[in-house]
């Protein structure tokens, strides 16, 4: 990829629409949309248009063409966008006509969010935030990749490194004019104290049980309990479709089964499971392993006990930070009629068949998910990448506050924090992150 060049793409989802959206950026956007539609717009504003052919002045379609000159633009480069009717053949036709001019090229997956990183249009965090935006699937994770997007997290670590940087500098003026008179003794000591701040600050952020990432990722829900409760069917409730085999004889499920779905906002992995019991041969023990190993990776555990089994029984203990939900299940066994019972009862009490309790059963799961997700307005860390950095960083300030309680040399000190503000630029994109781009714009679909 080369910055000299001019890329387009077709932005919005390819196939049958009302509306095709194309961008272009680059210094040949001006010749493009002049090649294409004859003469400019008013920049950023939409003007209706008759477009041709630049090869052989056939009419392709008319739409609206918006010229977006630098650097007052998504990309800090010239841009264009062309909206046009949204079939197939249009797309080609305004593809192949892009194509055929001098010094367009297609863009590659993620190159017009690239050159507005590289131009300091956005920051790494941003960037990252605007891919979440495009794949978020619930409302929770749209509130989150738009903070994100919004600059709330590149704006936390910026401040962070503005201040290490800051104590840095201090740090280096006791070492370079220690034997000035204008440099206060006390200097040093407001150093080690900025510096303690900061990393209690970030320790505090680090603490947030992975909340943020278990937003972005799903909360995993696994539905767990003896064999023959009722697991595949309440499966099939909450999917709103057969995802799951379901049979009365006990051990049809044998293996670990998961969907994505919108709880109330938030996203949820739903696992099923197979009945937890002494196997009956090696692929029920395989089933009922993988069974065990999704109850200690879930975030929330949903315990069936099938009323005339003993309340409980075999019910493992939550380990710390797993949220569990006591359900009996069959209730329709015991009683005529629905229970009263809110999402608040200490147990549920369920009839798939009979439609009762799922309502509140679902209350209860997504107030377990937002209580683990969090619903504050700080920004949370929503990637592994971001978590390095930043135990990198809390690392160089506990060595740090480490050295300098040892009376260990300036030079030493310096060297740490200059290491921890490091740390942080590569979180933003300041500094030594040429090896991560590549990776982190290829998750980006063509035209963003």
């Amino acid at each position: 990829m080369s910055a000299s060049d001019t890329i387009f793409a077709l932005s919005s989802a390819p196939g049958r629409a009302g509306v095709a959206v194309f961008r272009m950026s680059g210094p040949a956007t001006r010749s493009g949309l002049t090649a294409l539609a004859g003469a400019l717009p008013p920049p950023r504003r939409a003007s209706l248009r008759r477009l041709r052919d630049p090869a052989d002045g056939a009419e392709i379609d008319r739409g609206l063409v918006l010229w977006l000159p630098g650097p007052q633009s998504f990309t800090g480069e010239d841009m264009g966008e062309v909206h046009v009717h949204g079939s197939r053949a249009v797309a080609a036709a305004l593809t192949a006509a892009l194509s055929g001019l001098a010094g367009l090229r297609l863009a590659e997956p993620g190159e017009f969010a690239r050159r507005a990183f590289e131009n300091g249009r956005l920051d790494l965090t941003a960037a990252e935030g605007l891919a979440d935006l495009i794949d978020a699937e619930t409302e929770a994770q749209r509130r989150q990749a738009v903070r994100q997007l919004e600059g709330a997290m590149g704006r936390l670590y910026d401040g962070w490194r503005d201040r290490l940087l800051h104590a840095l500098a201090h740090l280096e003026a006791v070492l370079d004019f220690s034997d000035e008179g204008d440099v206060p003794g006390s200097l040093a000591e407001e150093v080690r104290a900025e510096a303690a701040a900061v990393a209690v600050e970030i320790g505090r952020h680090l603490s947030d049980k992975r909340r943020g990432e278990r937003l972005r990722e799903g909360v995993r829900v696994v539905i767990a309990g003896p064999p023959n409760a009722g697991k595949s069917t309440l499966m099939n409730a909450l999917a709103r479709r057969d995802v799951a085999i379901v049979s009365e004889r006990a051990g049809t499920t044998r293996d670990v089964i998961e969907v994505h779905l919108d709880l109330n906002g938030y996203p949820v992995i739903l696992t099923d499971t197979a009945g937890l019991r002494e196997a009956g041969d090696e692929i029920e023990e395989e089933g009922v392993r993988r069974a065990r190993q999704a109850l200690e990776r879930a975030d929330i555990l949903v315990w069936l006990d099938p009323v005339g089994d003993g309340k409980g029984r075999d019910m493992p203990s939550p380990h710390e930070g797993q949220r569990l939900v006591h359900v009996r299940s069959k209730w329709d066994l015991r009683a005529d009629s629905a229970p009263t019972q809110t999402a608040q009862s200490a147990d549920l009490r369920l009839s798939v068949p009979r439609e009762w309790g799922i309502d509140a059963l679902v209350e209860r799961i997504a107030a377990a998910a937002a209580e683990l997700c969090g619903a504050g307005e700080d920004p949370a860390i929503s990637r592994a990448r971001h978590r390095r950095a930043l135990e990198d960083c809390a690392a160089a300030l506990g060595r740090f506050a480490e050295a300098a309680g040892a009376g260990a040399s300036t030079e030493l000190l310096a060297e740490e924090l200059r290491l921890a503000s490091r740390a942080l630029g590569r979180l933003t994109g300041r500094v030594d992150v040429e090896d991560l781009l590549d990776v982190i714009f290829a998750d980006f679909c063509i035209g963003k």
